[in-house]
């Protein structure tokens, strides 16, 4: 009998980092669920992509601002079996200076990284629970470790983050479910492009480069994995040295 593959759900999966993590966990042997707000011709065309290189993957698009409409969602691919993998990488900017932002700027900043969060992981912490194996990985950023001008916003969004991830740790630690944060730096990807000049990054990052989607990818991948079991409730920046 064959054992059926674990399912990886994971948030912004078709964006840069987010794409590189699908299929890198597609390429552990999990089954992926893509996950896009807007953009599912693009979480469809990778799960497909995913498929064609031998992997297992299917694509999914709802709000996760939207509490019921996430709640609807999550109950239908539950009903298709347990989700014991979640990457929470959904997250935008909206950057300003802080005396000029504008209050739906900090909101609808907040209303993505960290009550998306919620709205996609309570849900699915009981289920991962009743089968006593979980990874749950919140993807965040060096701005919530040193802090960025003119984002006040998403850095607090991705603080909060942090603080949730080391207290669900404490909740589910024994129950074989691991909580980790990943904080990455700069990395190359077309959320970021433009925002860093090659004299930023020589100056800001003493690998003298951008990071790559893969190599974040890869941190995941293994944090997603049986070997990472004795690691939870720790910030893990990935940002090339920064300090």
């Amino acid at each position: 009998m064959t054992t059926p593959l674990k399912r990886a759900l994971v948030t912004g999966g078709s964006g840069g980092i987010g794409c590189a993590i699908s299929r890198r966990l597609a390429a552990d042997g999990l089954h992926v669920i893509i996950h896009a707000n807007s953009n599912l011709a693009t979480a469809q065309a990778l799960a497909q992509r995913i498929v064609a290189e031998g992997g297992q993957a299917q694509a999914v698009a709802f709000d996760v601002t939207d509490a019921s409409a996430t709640a609807d969602a999550l109950q239908a691919l539950l009903d298709q079996g347990a989700i014991q993998v979640l990457v929470n990488n959904a997250g935008i900017h909206e950057d300003a200076v802080f005396p000029g932002m504008q209050l739906g700027q900090w909101q609808r900043v907040l209303d993505v990284s960290l009550n998306g969060f919620f709205n996609v992981t309570q849900p699915l912490t009981l289920p991962m629970i009743r089968t006593r194996w979980g990874r749950i990985i919140n993807i965040t950023s060096v701005a919530a470790v040193m802090g960025n001008r003119g984002q006040v916003n998403y850095s607090a969004a991705k603080g909060a983050l942090h603080a949730a991830t080391k207290s669900l740790a404490l909740e589910v630690a024994s129950r074989g479910i691991t909580v980790n944060a990943v904080a990455p730096g700069i990395i190359a990807t077309g959320m970021s492009e433009g925002g860093f000049s090659a004299d930023d990054i020589a100056r800001m990052v003493p690998m003298k480069r951008p990071g790559k989607a893969e190599e974040v990818a890869d941190l995941v991948g293994f944090l997603a994995s049986e070997r990472a079991a004795y690691i939870s409730g720790q910030i893990i920046s990935i940002n090339g040295g920064m300090a």
